[in-house]
């Protein structure tokens, strides 16, 4: 009878502890983008962009500011995240951007530039609700669907923003 109870009371256990368990946040990445996207995304970006610099809070993208939008991977246009790009720039009706990270590549930075990534530290700002250090990829212009941006993080200043420019032409040879 002992162990009958004992028995019980671990499954009761079980049943309540499964129940005050909070469910853990996924990690993958999402298969699509996110609602709103209009258009299937065309590839990155690989010419020289003509650069602007024209932010403005007005609840449209411009150049100049940090958005968060869906970011295709690189191996796999169809998959990718969420995460915050500086805008740079216009290709017809698609905005150019360069995605950031809170993730510190200067501790990998040999690897990553092996596999041609190169990163720019830009410090914190309002994009990063945790205000976060961030960086910036150099390398790598994506195509940012206006429809698709999630919302607006924060206008980058003109110093940083030229910084990254400057730090971006050299890297890419625009």
């Amino acid at each position: 009878m002992e162990v009958l109870l004992a028995a019980v009371a671990v499954i009761a256990l079980a049943v309540i502890a499964s129940r005050l368990r909070r469910p853990t946040r996924t990690t993958r990445p999402s298969t699509r983008p996110r609602a709103g996207t209009r258009r299937a995304y065309p590839g990155d970006f690989t010419g020289r962009p003509t650069v602007s610099y024209s932010p403005t809070l007005d609840g449209r993208a411009d150049p100049g500011e940090v958005v968060w939008t869906w970011v295709p991977f690189e191996e796999d246009f169809s998959r990718g995240k969420d995460r915050p790009v500086l805008l740079i720039g216009r290709d017809g009706d698609w905005l150019l951007g360069l995605m950031l990270t809170s993730k510190d590549h200067d501790l990998d930075a040999v690897k990553e530039a092996r596999w041609g990534r190169h990163w720019l530290d830009i410090g914190t700002g309002a994009w990063d609700g945790q205000r976060r250090p961030s960086e910036v990829r150099l390398d790598r212009i994506v195509r940012v669907d206006p429809a698709a941006v999630r919302r607006e993080g924060a206008i980058l200043d003109r110093t940083r923003f030229d910084s990254v420019i400057d730090a971006a032409k050299k890297r890419r040879c625009w």
